[in-house]
This record gives structure tokens, sequence and C-alpha cells, in this order.
């Protein structure tokens, strides 16, 4: 009998030792997200530069250069400004949005709606000083994630033009590395940071 005890007391203590190895702390996951990272942005040979040289540049990224968002950790780049104006102060309208997110461990695409042209996905936004608040209500992004939208998505609202193409002007698109924290629930949940590229444009007729 002392022998079964003992061998059971063994085998409990080898499963915790697994266990407790195996076991990865949040503090862990996020040192992996930060890899990730950096190898994503040194595998493609983006140069990234501060906050104060974006300003410096009058707000505009030059070839392959993402500007690292302080407050969020977002990575951006503008890759086209766009045409018209950005949302004014106080204003709410519809955004059609084309995109395609990768996961940025294996960088494998993991939804896009690039492939019907023309069924975009909606966004209702509203802008309240320097406050960008959005929800989706229409397409890929809610009906794979919810309507809520990922908070490194309004981040470069403040810095483009939402209008429609013009002869001179094509349509904003910016790229984005965005980390969980400023995703959608299934990045938060996991602690893994998503690239998009992104196109914005005001539904027409607004």
């Amino acid at each position: 009998m002392k022998r079964i005890l003992f061998f059971l007391i063994a085998v409990t203590g080898v499963m915790m030792f697994f266990s407790c190895n195996n076991y990865e702390t949040y503090a862990d996951q996020k040192e992996k997200e930060r890899n990730a990272i950096n190898n994503f942005i040194n595998a493609r040979g983006i140069k990234v530069i501060s906050e104060e040289t974006f300003h410096a540049q009058n707000d505009v990224t030059n070839d392959n250069e993402y500007v690292y968002m302080n407050n969020s950790g977002v990575y951006m780049q503008i890759a086209r400004r766009g045409a018209d104006k950005p949302l004014k102060d106080g204003e709410t309208c519809e955004l059609f949005i084309r995109f395609a997110e990768y996961n940025v461990f294996d960088t494998t695409k993991v939804v896009s709606n690039r492939a019907t042209a023309y069924d975009p996905d909606i966004m209702n936004v509203t802008r309240t000083g320097t406050t960008y608040t959005a929800s989706f209500t229409y397409g890929t992004m809610l009906s794979t994630y919810g309507a809520s939208v990922p908070s490194g998505w309004l981040v470069p609202l403040k810095y483009i033009n939402v209008g429609s193409p013009t002869e001179t002007e094509m349509i904003s698109y910016v790229k984005l590395i965005v980390p969980h924290t400023q995703g959608h629930t299934v990045a938060s949940g996991n602690v893994n940071p998503y690239y998009y590229e992104i196109s914005f444009q005001k539904a027409p007729g607004l």
C-alpha cells in the first residue's frame, strides 16, 4: 500500500513539474509578441520612425517607413493620405472599408474582403475632438469578430482624408501592425498581433 501511495505521489509530482514548465505567463506571451513584431519588421526591411520625425515630415511616412505611435503601440504607414478631407469634429458618417488581415506570428492571411469588389465592410464612426468611436455595421469583420472596431484601426483617422477618389487623388490606404492590446477580441484573448492593409472611404453620397 505504501509503495502504491509513493508511486501516486511521485506521478503527481512529475505531472505538476511538467505542467508548471509548460505554463506560459502573460509576460511570456507579451515577449513572444514583441519578438514576432520585431521579426516581422526586420524581415520586411521596415524603417521605424518616431512620432517626432513623423510630425516633422508633415505627418507623412516615406517609402517603407512606419511610425511607432507611443500611446497605442501601433506601427503605422500612410501609403496614401486620400482625397478630400478628414472627418470633421462632431461628424458621424459611414466609411466603406477594404482590408486584408494577416497573423504576424506566421504571416498567414486570416480574413479579407478584397475578393468581392462591390461588397465592402461598413463602419459607422464618430469624431469628438481628437477621439474616434466606431462600430462595424456590415461585412467580414462584423461576422468574424463582432461589431467592436479594433482600437488600432482608429489610429490613422486623425491623419488621413476619407473622401471619394478624384481624377488626381485616390482613396486613403494605410498599413498597420496592431498589438493585441489594440486589436479585436481574438487578438487580445490570444496575445496575438495582426498586420493590416486598409483603405477608408466615405459611403457614396456623404
